[in-house]
C-alpha cells in the first residue's frame, strides 16, 4: 500500500502500511511511531502525559545529545518493522527515515563533506519528502575552503593587532565544526553552552580540541591576555554578552550562517562579519538530492517550500509543497519572473 502524507498542527504525518508515523513532531498525538531526525531543539518534543505513542525511531547519538539538552528521547530504534534510518550529514547523529524503499523523509540534510561530517546518503525512492530551507536559487554557498580561508585571514589580521575574535554559530552542529576548523589558533576558548555539546561529541568519538570554558577563562583573567579566539553561540551584536565582550576586550565578531548569502543579514545581526556557511544543502545541492533520489513524487517542506516545488515542476518533476496539502504557507512565493532571473544567473 503506498504511503500517504498529510500536515497537521503537530507536524508532518505519514500513514504507511496502516501505521501512523509522526515526523519530527512539535507535539505528540496518538501514533504508532515517532521519528526524531536529530537533536536540534526545533525537532525535539517533550512527553505529553496520557498520550499513547509507539516506538521512537532515532539514532543513538540523537538520543544521547537530546538527553544532554534536557529532552528524554530514550529506548530508540535505528531499524525496525521495515523502517531504516539513513545518514543525512546535517549534524552528528542526524538521520532521514526510509520506509519500505517507498518513501524517504530527509529531515535536515547536507551533502557537503565538512571536517568529520560526511555527505548524506541518497536512496532511490518513489516518494521524496525533502526539506527546502534554502530552496531558492539565490542561496548558493561558497566552498568550505573559501569560508575557512577568509576567516583565517581575518583572524590573522586581528592577531597582528592584538584583537580577539569571537566565532559564532549554532551551539549544536555548527559550533563543533568551527572548533575543528579553527582549533589551531592559540588560545581558543569555548562558550559554556558549546563546551557541554563539545563534550558530548567527544564522548561519541569526535576528536575535538580541548579548550578552556569562557566562564573559567574570565574568572581566571585569561581573556585580558589578548589576542584569543572564542567559539560562541550565534547571537545579535546588541546582546549583553557581545556588548560586554566588545567593551571589555575590544573583540570583533564573525557569524556563520547560510542566510549570510543575503548581504542584509550582517546588518540585521549587528555583527562585524558574516560568513555564508550552513549545515543544510544550498539550492544546487537540493536539486542534486532530487536528481539522485530520482523520485516519482516530491513533497517539499520548510523554508522556501513553495518556490522549490515550483522550480522542480519546471524541471519536469511532480512536486508539491507540503503547505499546499493541508495548511497554507505564510511565506510569499517568488514571482515567475524573479525565479527566472535567479535561475538564468546561475546557469
Amino acid at each position: 500500500m503506498p504511503s500517504s502524507v498529510t500536515l497537521s498542527e503537530c507536524g508532518i504525518i505519514v500513514y504507511n502500511r496502516g501505521k501512523k508515523i509522526l515526523l519530527d513532531p512539535k507535539r505528540l498525538v496518538p501514533s504508532d511511531y515517532i521519528f526524531v531526525s536529530h537533536a536540534h531543539i526545533d525537532h525535539l518534543h517533550r512527553k505529553t502525559a496520557g498520550c499513547m505513542v509507539g516506538k521512537i525511531l532515532a539514532s543513538k547519538a540523537t538520543s544521547l545529545i537530546a538527553n544532554a539538552r534536557g529532552y528524554a528521547i530514550n529506548n530508540v530504534y535505528e531499524e525496525c518493522d521495515g523502517f531504516k534510518l539513513i545518514d543525512t550529514g546535517h549534524i552528528l547523529g542526524s538521520k532521514g527515515l526510509l520506509m519500505d524503499l517507498d518513501l524517504y523523509y530527509t529531515g535536515d540534510i547536507s551533502i557537503r563533506e565538512r571536517a568529520f561530517m560526511k555527505p548524506g546518503a541518497l536512496p532511490k525512492v518513489h516518494t521524496l519528502i525533502i526539506e527546502s530551507t534554502f530552496g531558492n536559487p539565490k542561496y548558493i554557498f561558497p566552498s568550505i575552503d573559501d569560508v575557512i580561508h577568509k576567516t583565517n585571514k581575518i583572524i590573522s589580521e586581528m592577531y597582528d593587532k592584538g584583537i580577539p575574535v569571537i566565532l559564532m554559530g549554532y551551539p549544536l552542529g555548527k559550533a563543533q565544526l568551527l572548533t575543528d576548523f579553527f582549533g589551531h589558533w592559540d588560545p581558543v576558548y569555548i562558550h559554556d553552552a558549546i563546551h557541554k555539546m563539545n563534550f558530548v561529541y567527544k564522548e561519541l568519538g569526535i576528536p575535538l580540541k580541548s579548550a578552556v570554558k569562557f566562564s573559567t577563562a574570565e574568572r581566571q583573567g585569561l581573556l585580558a591576555k589578548k589576542p584569543w579566539v572564542m567559539i560562541s553561540p550565534l547571537t545579535h551584536g546588541r546582546s549583553n554578552f557581545i556588548k560586554n565582550m566588545k567593551e571589555k576586550y575590544d573583540a570583533i565578531t564573525i557569524g556563520f550562517s547560510g542566510w549570510a548569502m543575503d548581504t542584509r543579514h550582517k546588518f540585521m545581526m549587528g555583527l562585524d562579519h558574516m560568513m555564508p556557511f550552513s549545515d543544510h544543502c544550498d539550492y544546487r545541492e537540493l536539486v542534486d538530492v532530487v536528481k539522485k533520489c530520482n523520485p516519482k513524487k516530491i513533497i517539499t517542506f520548510h523554508g522556501f517550500s513553495v518556490d522549490f516545488a515550483k522550480v522542480l515542476r519546471r524541471m519536469g518533476f511532480d512536486a508539491e509543497s507540503i503547505n499546499n496539502i493541508s495548511l497554507r504557507d505564510k511565506r510569499k512565493p517568488l514571482s515567475d519572473n524573479t525565479l527566472d532571473k535567479y535561475i538564468s544567473n546561475i546557469g
